[in-house]
């Protein structure tokens, strides 16, 4: 073989056997050798040609052989997880499909079907995302023809509220809420109705869909024929079970010497039970014989049940306390908003005075966000400690009873605040004249004029766009690069101080990556999202939408951990999520009466609707703002509970938000026909927001 070509001899086997296009590989870079698939007379033989790689490729060019020169090797024979690093956890691939199959051949069935699920769930949130967009455009386009909104805004009106907190608040006008007005309107509208009618039938969809998509899996990964394996016991439980097992044997020991003794005792003790159960049965008897049927009960199954309720309190106790410190730190909010209201309703600022209720509340909802973020990563560590206290009895037990315990105490912290919102604020504060206090001094606070669904949408927005915002960049990308870099320090030092020592295999690096905590934790994650997507989306169309941009960057963001921070997990067998559908669907049905009492109760439509047909003498919404606002004469505030001092002079009547009769009517101050008429519609609305899902 010369160097400009090669001999007669090889230049004819290259073009009598070589097939076109099929060239098997390419042993090193090099190309000291090639094995090629040639076509013999009397049948199929190999051939290894020790030929330069440059010359064998002009060579074939002269013969007309096709040679795959320009594709790169790398990516045709790559590993496994190469080709993920480059198709999957990398942001540039955002626009494109999962290799759901490659992530299962490297991670296994458990993991895949969770990227599966994610897939899925992110894919169905491009409608909602768009039709949530549209309905806050709607909102924007038609604000200006809201009668409400003009109404609240105009200052001719002159309307004069009551103040919002004893002695040191003032008189304002209604006007000063003209902006919060117009931001609710762009939340509250007739086509947030329809909106939420639609989310209650997607997540419905959704659950359908995953379902046939997950059966498409099991059939394409031959998990049909799967079936559930017994556990293995856990450690921890042997260990419990060994040391019970040993404390009965020495106890047995103890009493080979005492037979006759604990005989007697034995026989004394059954003597004495015998005979309180028969005087138990006759007295229960005779106390039953006086007893109508349905009150007959039997003491031992009394007795059975004390015990029974006894250990289960043993255990519930715990999840009480945490429960008791959710909602000590939603009250503790509330209490801080209460206060903060009257300390800066003293400042004699005009200006200050007028955006204090905004202020009270975005800083109550930042401390919020703040509680629901540190709760959760203690109700994180008490979930693990609860269960280990159960002492299950498999692996899988463990799992499903942590997972049960860890998604009820984070959704319980994570909603709670939301829900007092929703459905508890403002319902229970009184009237002028005959406020609810906390700690005999604190009058409860109220919802504004326009209503408490704004403020239930930026108390969703906030906690849930604050939670992931935090979670994805401080827990997931900013805690881990700073540990890498730590670690990329610590080995260039250990490099410095040791240049001759043996550089480090791959195994070596892969086991100095973090260690595999399972997929409960991004379950979790995302399970809590779909929460805030479905339970309170009436209050906010656009949280699909944030959940949207959120999931495209999760996807990538946990494809780059399992790939590149985290060492590989040993593959696990299942056949579907397990009890985290049992979750959704017991979210997605909980969600339809969220929704239907949101709409009812904290937003204004069915009020509006009411007055419009039954109330409105041209059938238009004019007039609604008069209509929903009742009167109350300043001479019956309590002593010390009046403005101590006032820029606006001579008030003789406040208005306040509620549906009651006037102070000169027969029967002052008492809830009018006007409100039991906004009740029994709201009450309907719900039944028919049920029959419409």
């Amino acid at each position: 073989m010369s160097g400009h070509g090669l001999h007669g001899t090889k230049r004819q086997v290259i073009k009598r056997f070589v097939i076109p296009i099929i060239i098997i590989k390419k042993k090193n870079f090099l190309g000291q050798h090639m094995t090629f698939f040639l076509q013999r007379s009397k049948g199929i033989g190999f051939i290894r040609l020790h030929i330069p790689w440059p010359i064998l490729s002009r060579e074939a060019e002269l013969q007309k052989i096709k040679v795959a020169v320009k594709k790169p090797f790398k990516k045709c024979f790559g590993s496994v997880s190469q080709i993920l690093h480059e198709e999957w956890a990398n942001y540039g691939v955002m626009y494109k499909y999962q290799p759901v199959d490659l992530i299962r051949k490297y991670f296994g069935e458990q993991i895949g079907l969770y990227f599966a699920w994610l897939g899925v769930y992110t894919q169905l949130l491009i409608p909602p995302s768009v039709l949530g967009i549209i309905v806050f455009l709607y909102g924007i386009f038609t604000v200006d023809t809201n009668v409400p909104s003009q109404e609240t805004c105009n200052h001719n009106l002159n309307i004069t509220m009551c103040p919002l907190c004893d002695a040191v608040c003032d008189y304002w006008h209604l006007s000063t809420v003209c902006s919060l007005a117009r931001a609710s309107y762009l939340f509250d509208n007739g086509a947030t109705v329809l909106f939420a009618i639609f989310m209650s039938l997607w997540a419905a969809c959704f659950l359908e869909h995953w379902k046939r998509r997950q059966m498409c899996l099991k059939h394409t990964w031959d998990l049909t024929s799967l079936e559930d394996e017994e556990d293995e016991l856990r450690p921890e439980y042997e260990e419990a079970l060994q040391e019970k097992k040993a404390k009965i044997k020495a106890k047995s020991k103890k009493q080979v010497f005492n037979y006759f003794n604990k005989y007697f005792n034995c026989t004394k003790s059954l003597f004495l039970v015998i005979a309180y159960l028969v005087h138990s049965v006759r007295t229960t008897d005779k106390e039953s014989s006086t007893l109508p049927f349905y009150k007959k009960k039997n003491c031992q199954i009394r007795r059975l049940f004390s015990i029974v309720m006894l250990f289960n309190f043993f255990f519930l106790l715990p999840v009480c306390v945490q429960i008791f410190v959710t909602f000590s730190a939603v009250f503790g909010v509330v209490v801080y908003r209460i206060c903060m209201l009257s300390v800066w309703s003293m400042n004699p600022d005009p200006e200050a005075k007028a955006s204090v209720r905004m202020t009270v509340t975005t800083t109550g909802i930042i401390l919020n966000m703040l509680v629901v973020l540190v709760l959760e990563e203690v109700y994180g560590a008490i979930a693990v400690w609860l269960t280990e206290l159960e002492l299950p009895k498999t692996e899988e037990e463990f799992e499903e009873r942590l997972i049960f315990k860890s998604f009820f105490l984070k959704s319980m912290n994570a909603f709670a605040p939301i829900f007092y919102v929703a459905f508890f604020k403002g319902r229970f504060a009184g009237r002028p004249g005959d406020y609810v206090y906390v700690f005999g001094d604190y009058r409860m606070e109220e919802c504004a004029p326009p209503g408490c669904l704004i403020e239930l949408c930026i108390q969703l927005s906030m906690i849930m766009l604050g939670k992931q915002l935090i979670q994805n960049n401080v827990f997931e990308i900013l805690i881990p690069t700073i540990q890498e870099q730590k670690g990329m320090k610590r080995e260039e030092d250990e490099e410095n101080e040791a240049e001759e020592r043996r550089p480090k295999q791959q195994y070596h690096k892969d086991f100095a990556l973090e260690p595999f905590e399972g997929v409960s934790p991004e379950y979790m994650e995302m399970i809590i999202q779909y929460g805030f997507v479905s339970l309170f989306v009436a209050s906010f169309p656009l949280a699909p939408a944030f959940a949207l941009l959120n999931n495209v960057i999760e996807i990538r963001l946990d494809a780059s951990k399992f790939v590149t921070e985290i060492r590989r997990p040993d593959a696990v067998r299942c056949k579907d999520i397990g009890i985290w559908y049992n979750i959704l669907c017991g979210i997605s049905k909980f969600s339809v009466i969220t929704n239907a009492f949101v709409i009812s109760f904290t937003s204004e439509f069915v009020p509006k609707m009411v007055y419009k047909y039954m109330y409105s003498v041209n059938g238009t919404m004019s007039g609604f703002t008069e209509h929903s606002l009742s009167y109350f004469n300043v001479s019956n505030f309590p002593p010390g509970t009046a403005p101590s001092t006032t820029l606006i002079t001579g008030v003789t009547m406040c208005r306040y938000k509620d549906y009651r009769d006037p102070p000169w009517s027969a029967d002052p101050y008492t809830f009018s026909k006007e409100y039991w008429s906004v009740l029994a519609a709201r009450l309907a609305f719900v039944i028919f927001f049920q029959v419409s899902k």
